[in-house]
């Protein structure tokens, strides 16, 4: 393909909560740029993910899982979607052989009149039958005649190249969006917290998880390794005791594991510090909302 035909555009993945949206993108970008985990609302920002080629660019966005908000929070979240809705060169609509087809139908509305390329995913075929994926392709066929739909399993990596075949060939004509080095819009520091509130949502149940936040105070890089300073914020006291555990015990289990998780990621060593603190509000709080990267 000669210059005057690179393509480039951006590939918009959204969808219902998990659906396996994050481990789809963290397959196709062949990077954990996304956290990933069994509980929902998992991720809260839109994360972009880039890949390049020599004629081509694909800049991929995860995004927050639909759902109806119940608190400033969610709704800075469900922005995310909107926007990526608005700004795509494709949809990838990710559902799965689970969820019940008809959740969230009015963005199964906005998908029908939408006027980009939609690739619609069925993930998780690895833990059906044919059957049930026969008839669920012809469901969605009804529902969305215009997808190009694929059967998959992000998880097996199964059928990825070809869903990858069908973004190439759905990609506009256009120079690259971004320098051809670059493979993310986020910085060390938010992968940084996205790890450690990943270590939260694993190791924590109930309301625990939804109830934190995570920013990093201090992020140095010195020659043998970066030094880190985390808070962990929590909405009640209670919540700040069950996040430190008896004798610290939980809170030092979290930080061993993100701790491992960044050395992976960033290639050098991590000493990590971690402290937790009470803000009451700041699921609601419009300033602390855009401290933390949710609102602009």
């Amino acid at each position: 393909m000669s210059e005057n035909r690179h393509r480039a555009g951006f590939v918009n993945i959204i969808g219902n909560p998990n659906v396996g949206k994050s481990t789809l993108m963290n397959a196709l970008v062949g990077e954990k740029l996304s956290i990933v985990t069994a509980k929902a609302q998992t991720t809260r920002h839109r994360i972009m993910g880039i890949v390049n080629g020599e004629d081509y660019q694909i800049v991929y966005s995860d995004t927050p899982g639909i759902l109806k908000p119940n608190y400033r929070l969610q709704k800075s979240m469900m922005d995310f979607v909107e926007t990526a809705i608005g700004d795509a060169d494709i949809i990838l609509y990710v559902t799965d052989t689970v969820e019940t087809s008809d959740k969230n139908a009015e963005y199964i509305e906005k998908l029908k009149k939408i006027e980009c390329p939609v690739i619609l995913v069925i993930n998780k075929i690895d833990i059906s039958t044919q059957e049930q994926v026969s008839n669920l392709m012809a469901w969605w066929k009804t529902q969305l005649p215009q997808a190009v739909i694929f059967p998959a399993s992000a998880q097996e990596r199964f059928n990825l190249d070809n869903i990858f075949d069908a973004i190439l060939g759905h990609l506009p004509v256009a120079p690259a969006w971004y320098d051809k080095d670059v493979f993310t819009d986020k910085n060390l520091r938010f992968f940084a917290s996205e790890i450690i509130r990943e270590k939260i949502l694993l190791n924590y149940s109930q309301e625990i998880p939804y109830c934190c936040e995570v920013a990093i105070e201090e992020f140095k890089e010195g020659d043998e390794r970066y030094d880190i300073s985390a808070v962990i914020y929590v909405m009640r006291n209670s919540q700040k005791g069950i996040i430190i555990g008896k004798g610290g015990s939980a809170l030092k289990k979290v930080g061993t594991q993100a701790r491992i998780d960044m050395e992976d990621f960033f290639q050098k060593k991590v000493f990590l510090r971690l402290f937790v603190k009470v803000d009451q509000d700041w699921r609601e709080n419009k300033r602390e909302l855009k401290k933390f990267g949710y609102e602009y």
